[in-house]
């Protein structure tokens, strides 16, 4: 079994994700081999949280230059973790 920190690289934090972040609902990058019942369980040995459900998405690689050298950009796979109502918030800035 993987270890909960090797799937769960790193929260994602864009405006979207702050309105998400109200309602109980987080964004992560997570690994591409993850599956679903693998990102419950890290979020909630990592986090001390009961989490509701979770959904996947995997998103593509994307075309960029820079100048004249064109290459794609790594593709990844993002997941939003629902939490139950009684659970407590996540704090990404603690120390800000």
């Amino acid at each position: 079994m993987k270890n909960a920190r090797d799937i769960i690289k790193r929260p994602v934090i864009t405006e979207r994700t702050s309105e998400l972040m109200s309602n109980l609902q987080y964004v992560f990058e997570v690994d591409k081999h993850a599956n679903k019942i693998e990102i419950k369980n890290a979020v909630q040995e990592i986090f001390k949280v009961k989490v509701l459900s979770v959904n996947t998405i995997n998103m593509p690689a994307k075309p960029k230059r820079y100048g004249r050298h064109s290459g794609y950009t790594s593709e990844w796979k993002k997941a939003i973790v629902s939490l139950a109502k009684d659970s407590k918030p996540l704090e990404f800035f603690e120390t800000v």
